[in-house]
């Protein structure tokens, strides 16, 4: 098979040129996003590889199947990206759907720990042989309540994480883990009760801007929000009003609702256009990383095994268990 790979990083390359190699496969990797401008670059080929910034919406379908493209390979949990209903029938798309939760749940631990201990902060005072302590007061996480929204695998494995800090811990999700032991709580009861509030749940039309306007009034005063799921989760417009009005005493974000146009990228020494994600990384109390939670070893491994292994399936004529089309 000929794969044309869209967004292609430099971390990217090695784990897929051994698992791909292995199987006879020839990858063409592009720097560029996948939209209706560079899907051309696609031609010659018999699947694409994408990512979670990439379009892959009807004009994008339309114009692979015209190339000739038969497969649309996700490397990635997540498919919001991907017009589904548009695809069916017309070209087959198959996604990752766990490479590693351990590592999109110990980061967003990290972030929390980062934040609330200052973490980041000692570091930056530290390197200019500044040792004093002004400043840096945190706070337990022991005795704390933990709303987790999403007991998916990353959902689950985080909770364990949190009991191990010996916090108290509820969740929310439309199809509760049964058998699971996990308190489940309605979601205003969450937001009511949660002293921090950890978002793994995917993007759907029911979750899209859960945490707006209208719902930052239900949170608890002070409460630190994590998101390490879908950026839109959260409406960042709000989000910086909840901060400013003192409502919500902290985020940690490893998404944003407009990262496409400037996660994975380096802008330093460039002025960024989007203000709003200025003004959220000038807050004291909001930390960003960008789109990092999944960037492990055994991640990219996974990644590359499960999609070569997803392409190889289809090849084949047989059903990886990763079809979602």
């Amino acid at each position: 098979m000929r794969i044309a790979f869209f967004d292609t990083k430099s971390y990217d390359i090695p784990a897929f040129e051994e698992y791909g190699g292995q199987n006879g496969m020839k990858f063409k990797f592009f720097e560029t996003k996948l939209n209706e401008d560079t899907a051309d670059l696609a031609k010659g080929c018999d699947a694409v590889c994408v990512f979670v910034n990439d379009t892959v919406n009807a004009a994008v379908i339309d114009k692979l199947c015209s190339l000739g493209i038969k497969m649309i390979a996700l490397r990635c949990a997540g498919y919001n990206n991907v017009d589904l209903s548009y695809a069916k029938d017309r070209i087959a798309v198959a996604r990752v759907p766990a490479y590693s939760p351990y590592a999109v749940a110990e980061h967003a631990m990290a972030l929390l720990l980062t934040s609330i201990r200052r973490i980041h902060k000692a570091y930056i005072r530290t390197r200019d042989f500044n040792f004093s302590l002004n400043g840096l007061t945190g706070f337990d996480l022991h005795g704390k309540t933990m709303g987790v929204v999403g007991t998916g695998k990353i959902g689950r494995i985080f909770i364990n994480i949190c009991r191990g800090f010996g916090m108290n811990v509820i969740a929310y999700d439309k199809f509760p883990a049964e058998g699971s032991g996990i308190d489940y709580v309605e979601l205003d009861e969450l937001f009511r009760r949660s002293d921090i509030i950890s978002f793994h749940c995917p993007l759907t039309e029911e979750t899209y801007h859960m945490v707006s306007k209208d719902t930052i009034g239900q949170l608890k005063k002070g409460v630190v929000l994590l998101n390490t799921s879908r950026g839109a989760l959260i409406d960042a417009e709000a989000l910086l009003e909840g901060i400013k009005a003192r409502q919500i005493g902290a985020a940690c974000l490893d998404v944003y609702e407009e990262e496409g146009d400037v996660f994975f990228n380096d802008f330093s020494g460039h002025i960024i256009a989007d203000d709003v994600l200025a003004r959220l990384i000038s807050m004291p109390n909001v930390i960003v990383t960008s789109h990092q939670a999944f960037l492990t070893e055994e991640a990219l491994n996974n990644i590359a095994e499960t999609t070569v292994a997803n392409l190889l399936a289809f090849s084949k004529g047989e059903k990886s268990g990763n079809e979602l089309c």
